[in-house]
């Protein structure tokens, strides 16, 4: 009886495991980091980061997608401020033709607005300032719990050349949305947002495509009592396997005008040698400067 028992408690397991679908994907990341200023205070550090991303899926007999994304993450950082490496808030969602409903660590409707990431500057991001939207609103976190304890929500839909995103949760108690067309090669795209917070962004718009040889995009967010965010970015291919991005960006909220230039080299096989340097900005009198290696798997 026993063995009955046992071969058909693993004929079950297996048919569990062969009726889902899990992948594993990401990134590692290392090089250094060199930050001068006006003070004299420069720093040159070493850099990294290794992010692991799950991603489980099932299907059921009606043809409706359930799955669910988490993340384990660490980098440098981590070990000096004391932190581990972690599994983030899980975000959860169920699928099915264009629709798309996700819950607890929701990607945001403005963090996943086209035109709010038109670049990856360098090997660490430089701050970001280059995204108009400024993380004034919801947005998936990979290193913690993000909305998946605050009741985040959000619904997704595409149909061909359109597609459009709302979210809400209980920071701040926003609500957000954006709509996206693409046409003849350029996507244009709105944003709102409603929230509590004074701070958060209230509207953002974007249009990005292909100009003569290079890729540019031109976003815009009023975000709320930080003022008024425009960045104007692009990227060109300087050779089979290499290109460069640039970008400007003003805010209200800075003393100076952002800039920022990089290179990036593809090495084959998923990795890429890439390197950036950035000042003003959110940077303030301080110019940054990264060199490293990034692998994808």
């Amino acid at each position: 009886m026993k063995k009955v028992l046992f071969a058909t408690t693993a004929l079950i397991a297996t048919a569990s495991v062969a009726a889902a679908d899990v992948t594993f994907s990401g990134y590692g990341r290392f090089g250094i980091l060199y930050v001068s200023n006006a003070t004299g205070t420069d720093e040159t550090n070493l850099t990294s980061r290794f992010r692991l991303q799950i991603d489980a899926t099932a299907e059921s007999d009606a043809g409706v997608t359930f799955g669910a994304r988490v993340r384990l993450e660490g980098e440098e950082r981590d070990a000096a401020g004391g932190a581990r490496p972690q599994i983030n808030g899980v975000r959860y969602f169920a699928r099915s033709g264009g629709l798309e409903v996700g819950v607890g660590n929701i990607f945001g409707a403005l963090e996943f607005m086209p035109g709010m990431y038109p670049i990856d500057l360098g090997l660490t991001g430089h701050n970001y300032d280059y995204t108009a939207y400024n993380f004034r609103g919801d947005a998936y976190s990979s290193g913690g719990l993000g909305n998946g304890g605050d009741n985040g929500v959000e619904v997704l839909y595409s149909a061909g050349d359109f597609s459009a995103h709302i979210s809400a949760s209980d920071t701040d108690d926003r609500i957000a949305a954006h709509v996206a067309y693409t046409w003849n090669g350029w996507t244009f795209a709105l944003g709102a947002q409603d929230s509590d917070n004074a701070a958060d962004t209230e509207l953002a718009v974007s249009v990005g495509g292909s100009f003569g040889i290079a890729d540019v995009t031109l976003a815009y967010a009023d975000n709320g009592t930080a003022g008024d965010h425009i960045v104007l970015a692009g990227r060109v291919d300087v050779g089979a396997a290499t290109n460069i991005e640039a970008y400007i960006a003003d805010a209200d909220q800075w003393a100076d005008t952002s800039f920022g230039i990089d290179f990036n080299h593809d090495m084959g096989g998923g990795t890429s040698l890439r390197g950036g340097i950035s000042t003003g900005g959110s940077l303030g009198d301080e110019t940054a400067l990264d060199l490293g290696v990034r692998f994808n798997f």
